[in-house]
């Protein structure tokens, strides 16, 4: 009796065990949320959903978008931070998530201690776009003319203090060695059109929005923010190979979990994620919306994401950023 009590105590301990690996491996066995920290319709949006509809279609299960817009995405962003390290709740980050430490000191969550970097997913390249009828014709042409002696500066337009395209100019002043005066508008759109009418010379915008505008003549591109040349726009310099070197801003999205989420789960979330985009439909959506699609792994996400966070934070500091 002893030996089939023992026995039974044993095969216990086993089935036990066999029940847990089989619920570590079931994951996911319910829905997965997928926060994205803008308004729904814009870019970083349609790329979630593209994404997440092949992820949902991989994994067995539905991956919801939930918009959690506002103050340029923080109120998303610290919503997944606090959120259970279980797997179910994911961010869908941008590259205000490196930025956001350095304009808004008094957060409320620590994307480096609080988010888990899981894969970069899609990277976007902005292109410095001028009026057709400025004489700036090539990044050494704008350059030229912005270290001539001048009462009056060089401007250039944005979509706000801190912006992508602020922030992508500053660097490009940094870099480049001048000084163009910075022309803040409430919006991308109003800032475009002041650039479009001939108020302000030029502004850095996403491919996207702008390359339209170039082929139809409405603007010239001068070169493209990555540091390699877009598929959408091969003929178009770097701005690295145009007369600035080293130069290399992107605009991109990613996956974060909350910390602490295990390991196992965040490389399952990883796996999918790049198999998703290398999917045709799902690469199609990415480049509908200007996106070059990846698939990078946790670690190498992990070190990308900590050298935005540095780059950026240099960029606010020395340009003396401010936000409202």
């Amino acid at each position: 009796m002893v030996k089939y009590l023992k026995t039974l105590a044993a095969s216990g301990v086993l089935a036990t065990v066999g029940l847990a690996g089989a619920a570590h491996a079931a994951y996911p066995d319910k829905p997965i949320r997928l926060v994205v920290g803008f308004p729904a319709g814009g870019a970083s949006d349609v790329a979630a959903r593209a994404i997440a509809a092949k992820m949902g279609a991989l994994l067995g299960q539905a991956i919801i978008i939930e918009n959690k817009a506002g103050a340029a995405s923080n109120i998303g962003s610290d919503y997944v931070a606090k959120a259970a390290p279980d797997g179910y709740t994911v961010l869908f980050g941008t590259i205000s998530l490196a930025v956001n430490p350095s304009l808004y000191p008094k957060l409320s969550y620590d994307p480096l201690r609080d988010l888990a970097p899981v894969a970069q997913v899609a990277s976007t390249p902005f292109l410095l776009v001028v009026n057709p009828n400025t004489p700036y014709h090539s990044v050494a042409d704008l350059i030229a003319a912005a270290k001539k002696p001048s009462d009056k500066p060089i401007y250039f337009a944005s979509a706000g203090n801190g912006s992508g395209a602020h922030l992508f100019a500053e660097l490009f002043n940094s870099q480049a060695g001048i000084k163009m005066q910075h022309v803040p508008y409430r919006g991308a759109a109003p800032a475009m059109s002041d650039v479009l009418g001939g108020q302000v010379p030029l502004t850095f915008d996403n491919i996207v929005t702008t390359l339209p505008l170039v082929k139809g003549g409405k603007l010239r591109a001068l070169a493209v923010t990555t540091k390699t040349r877009s598929r959408a726009a091969p003929d178009v310099p770097t701005v690295a190979e145009a007369g600035v070197p080293g130069y290399d801003a992107t605009a991109w999205f990613g996956l974060f979990a909350p910390a602490g989420t295990p390991a196992a789960v965040i490389q399952k979330l990883s796996a999918t994620a790049a198999q998703a985009t290398q999917a045709p439909e799902v690469r199609a959506a990415l480049e509908a919306v200007g996106c070059d699609p990846m698939g990078t792994s946790p670690k190498e996400f992990d070190a990308f994401f900590r050298s935005e966070v540095r780059k950026w934070a240099k960029v606010v500091d020395e340009a003396h950023v401010h936000v409202d």
